[in-house]
């Protein structure tokens, strides 16, 4: 079974930033679409943001878009997320998710003054 790491979450303030990886150590990760997901206190699952395998295309959520990038280092078997001007929303636990289904155990990012 694939384990994915995330990790990078924490408390930050309105208009801040933080990082977010995914690591997926013993993967074929350059294979895989990967996926971000996020679930806000007391809301559904939200699909975030989505990379090819080949990094070379990518696709958002309205709600984040021009202000979150995905990125991956195929080399590092890593996915990450930059999330600039978090807001409130944006609080959430945040998965990393690839294209067979396997997910990490995810982290929380709050944002709050």
């Amino acid at each position: 079974e694939v384990q994915l790491v995330e990790s990078g979450g924490g408390l930050v303030q309105p208009g801040g930033s933080l990082t977010l990886s995914c690591a997926a150590p013993g993967f074929t990760f350059s294979t895989y679409y990967m996926n971000w997901v996020r679930q806000a206190p007391g809301k559904g699952l939200e699909w975030v943001s989505s990379i090819f395998s080949g990094g070379g295309r990518t696709n958002y959520a309205d709600s984040v878009k021009g202000r979150f990038t995905i990125s991956r280092d195929n080399a590092k078997n890593t996915l990450y997320l930059r999330m600039n001007s978090l807001t409130p929303e944006d609080t959430a636990v945040y998965w990393c998710l690839d294209s067979a289904g396997s997910w990490g155990r995810g982290t929380q990012v709050t944002v709050a003054s």
